[in-house]
């Protein structure tokens, strides 16, 4: 079968492609780490081991795995091969806070966990709490390591039937703050993504730059389809601007896939003009607000298309935008995809007619199969129409335009309510951040005696820059509708932010809270 045979199938499981791959092209390299390198037929083989390994420790369907670790080639390896044996993976962020992950884990169901250093180190203390048994990973020193549980098992897994609405990953949607919700995609999710990956330029000879981290559905939908497509993924575990733009030079990149805030610091190097960018065929963004005036600069001084999305882990509606075609439309996030229905409803959960600004629902053949071990969370983020067709709920607040562009306001949770008037946070960041000495603006609702809720703006000064938040505010103030005044500025060296970019704003609303009743 060649490729295009594959892709015509109704499904297949993504893994039996890496063994394709390995058969036509067995020398071209899948995997690039530092100097490191896996070929397609060194990466079928690797992921033959950790199918048959474990096929051999009896996990199975109704199973699943967990990995918690930094980005390496091992954890695509371990991945894969969940992946071909049938099982779930779970990969839990790092960074998350000891009790999260614990929870996390056996939410999942796991098995086995795969640690790394530092996760082992952190979790040592809570691994009597969980249920699944550890294997170390990269520079892990838990026993047994990966080498060693691989050398002790089957070298390859025994024929496996995966089917459609078989799990594929369950990727947990707080591990920070909150409490976790874990995202069920099945097999069939995943196989649609992959169908549609030619159209943005996944093909054998692409060079995709992976810098957001492998527990992240932002992330796994760039490796995946350049994998699938038998690409070449050059990873960088940690980012750091100059250090991508050197790697997308040197391997000459041809895709990937950024958030905002990448974008930010790349484009604000003073050398970036330099760096020879000419192989980038696509650059994607998504996971967080992306400024119109951002958009601008990259489609202007970056070679390739831009194109931005818009949707959610769980799946619905996506919207597209092609920034590098629709230069006037920079302040959208696009149309629905092709197959993609999105429509607006109102706070009883009414659909709206055209024009109108309320909660944005999707419905595709990609949606998550529901918020793994909770019912009632499943049923929250569910809408369904007069016809019964299932929708996922965003959460988020916008507008279609009479073209089909999707202007977003805020989500619904962050949306203020001052004096009876809805206030849009983003509204207001717009406004601040025009001025000269904001580099970054982020604004939450606060409690208030007099208003219910006031608007509170946390700045982040330009280099070299000092903020007067008296001055700052009285300038925003003079620019804002009376009903969205900002009631106070508190200037911020940095935002916080979660692994993949996205600013905590209940971080900084709880905290402000906390403040100001001490």
């Amino acid at each position: 079968m060649t490729l295009d045979d594959f892709l015509a199938l109704d499904f297949c499981n993504i893994a039996d492609l890496i063994r394709h791959h390995a058969a036509e092209r067995p020398a071209h390299p899948a995997l690039i780490l530092g100097d490191d390198m896996l070929d397609y037929a060194q990466l079928d083989a690797r992921v033959d081991r950790v199918a048959g390994a474990i096929a051999g420790a009896g996990i199975g369907k109704g199973d699943a795995i967990a990995i918690c670790g930094v980005m390496c080639i091992d954890y695509l390896a371990i991945f894969l091969g969940a992946l071909r044996a049938g099982v779930p993976v779970a990969p839990l962020a790092p960074g998350s806070t000891p009790a999260s992950l614990v929870t996390m884990a056996n939410d999942a169901g796991a098995t086995v966990l795969f640690v790394d250093a530092a996760v082992a180190g952190t979790l040592e203390p809570l691994r009597d709490q969980i249920a699944a048994r550890w294997i170390g990973f990269g520079d892990a020193t838990v026993a047994p390591g990966l080498d060693a549980w691989l050398a002790s098992s089957p070298s390859a897994p025994p024929p496996t039937v995966v089917e459609p609405q078989q799990p594929f990953n369950i990727i947990y949607s707080s591990g920070t703050t909150g409490s976790p919700k874990g995202i069920v995609q099945s097999h069939g999710m995943r196989w649609v993504q992959m169908q549609r990956a030619g159209t943005f330029g996944y093909v054998p000879g692409c060079i995709t730059l992976v810098s957001t981290p492998l527990y992240s559905n932002t992330t796994l939908v760039s490796v995946l389809p350049t994998l699938a497509m038998g690409g070449t993924c050059v990873l960088m575990p940690r980012f750091e601007a100059r250090g991508l733009l050197e790697l997308a030079q040197r391997h000459r990149a041809s895709h990937a896939m950024l958030v905002p805030v990448q974008y930010q610091r790349i484009m604000a190097l003073p050398d970036f003009d330099r760096f020879d960018l000419s192989a980038f065929r696509f650059k994607f963004c998504t996971s967080a607000p992306f400024a119109a005036a951002l958009k601008a600069d990259i489609v202007r001084r970056w070679p390739g298309a831009l194109i931005e999305y818009y949707g959610m882990t769980e799946g619905g509606g996506t919207c597209i935008l092609e920034a590098h075609l629709h230069t006037d439309r920079l302040g959208t996030v696009g149309c629905p995809a092709p197959g993609h229905d999105m429509r607006v409803i109102d706070e009883d959960g009414v659909e709206l007619p055209p024009g109108s600004i309320g909660e944005i629902v999707g419905h595709s053949a990609g949606m998550m199969n529901g918020y793994h071990n909770q019912l009632a969370k499943t049923a929250d983020a569910e809408w369904f129409d007069a016809t019964g067709r299932r929708f996922i709920r965003t959460g988020d607040v916008g507008r279609f335009d009479a073209d089909g562009f999707l202007t977003l306001m805020d989500r619904r949770k962050d949306m203020i309510i001052s004096g009876g008037f809805n206030v849009y946070p983003s509204d207001l960041e717009g406004v601040v951040r025009e001025h000269p000495q904001v580099l970054e603006v982020a604004v939450v609702g606060v409690p208030s005696e007099r208003w219910g809720e006031t608007p509170v703006a946390f700045v982040v000064p330009r280099e070299g820059q000092a903020i007067d938040a008296e001055a700052l505010l009285d300038w925003a103030n003079s620019r804002l509708g009376k009903m969205q005044r900002i009631s106070a500025v508190e200037p911020i060296d940095v935002l916080p932010r979660s692994g993949i970019g996205k600013i905590l704003k209940r971080e900084l609303r709880d905290g402000y809270r906390a403040t100001s009743t001490q």
